[in-house]
């Protein structure tokens, strides 16, 4: 057979029609790939408070069902409450994992964060033939998978997962407020505002922060505090010397660097993945 007999077979292009924000689902499921799961997380960015993870799988054709469904953070709280009742009552599943502070301190928000959604997906009753997620790649899924840009507002069911974390998320950062008043985290729900960072130069850090971060080490190093517990520095931490005495013991490559404002290495510190832990 000559090369130029050779044709190269491709899979029929799948038609996407309808609501935009469910037509991505909606294509995987005609193409027998369904049921289709979203993952999103809530918290990446805080520097205290636990970060949350959520996937769910909504109903093919429940569009109608959702008319306020969006990107959690574009909701006013009143809505959210509204579309997250709506989304536990209509799902044919969800899940909800919330990986606590000390978790998030001992390996680094980025990696928390992959194994966040890697729970969220395997605690799913429903196994899901295709998982949507926001932004980035997670390897290890059990299930193939495709980051959407801007999922949380591009996909539907990404969306409903973007709502029951934040939900769940600020919740708890209510209860947390009831524990640690000063900081209102009732308000600011644990991310880094003038108020915020106020009341950390001012108090210190609590248990409820995340010392990985830097602002949060900062703070405890002005006040003389050593961390709580096991703890992955960010370089800016460790050049900054905010962890004065404390001994430093390098971590693996694989370890994600978190820079001041949260973002972990692959949002903005391409190749520097090194890091340190403090005991």
């Amino acid at each position: 057979m000559s090369a130029h007999s050779v044709s190269v077979l491709r899979p029929p292009r799948a038609v996407i029609r309808g609501d935009t924000a469910w037509a991505l689902q909606s294509a995987l499921d005609r193409r027998g790939l369904g049921p289709v799961s979203g993952v999103d997380e809530a918290g990446r960015g805080a520097c205290a408070g636990p970060l949350v993870v959520a996937a769910c799988v909504l109903r093919p054709g429940d569009a109608s069902r959702f008319a306020e469904l969006t990107d959690s953070k574009l909701l006013t709280p009143l809505a959210r409450d509204r579309v997250y009742e709506q989304v536990v009552r209509r799902a044919l599943d969800y899940s909800i994992v919330v990986v606590p502070v000390a978790e998030v301190d001992a390996h680094g928000i980025h990696v928390t964060n992959i194994e966040g959604m890697r729970r969220a997906v395997a605690g799913l009753s429903i196994r899901p033939g295709y998982v949507l997620i926001d932004g980035f790649r997670v390897p290890g899924l059990p299930a193939p998978s495709v980051p959407v840009v801007k999922g949380d507002r591009a996909v539907a069911c990404v969306a409903a997962a973007s709502v029951l974390a934040k939900v769940t998320r600020d919740r708890i950062m209510s209860g947390l407020h009831a524990e640690y008043p000063v900081y209102g985290f009732d308000v600011h729900k644990g991310y880094t505002t003038a108020e915020h960072g106020a009341a950390l130069a001012e108090h210190g850090p609590c248990e409820a922060h995340r010392w990985s971060f830097t602002n949060v080490a900062s703070a405890g190093a002005a006040h003389g505090m050593r961390p709580p517990r096991r703890v992955l520095l960010s370089f800016a931490a460790l050049q900054a010397g905010v962890v004065a005495g404390t001994h430093a013991v390098a971590a693996g490559a694989d370890t994600a660097v978190v820079s001041e404002n949260g973002a972990s290495a692959d949002d903005g510190l391409q190749g520097a993945r090194e890091g340190a832990r403090v005991s």
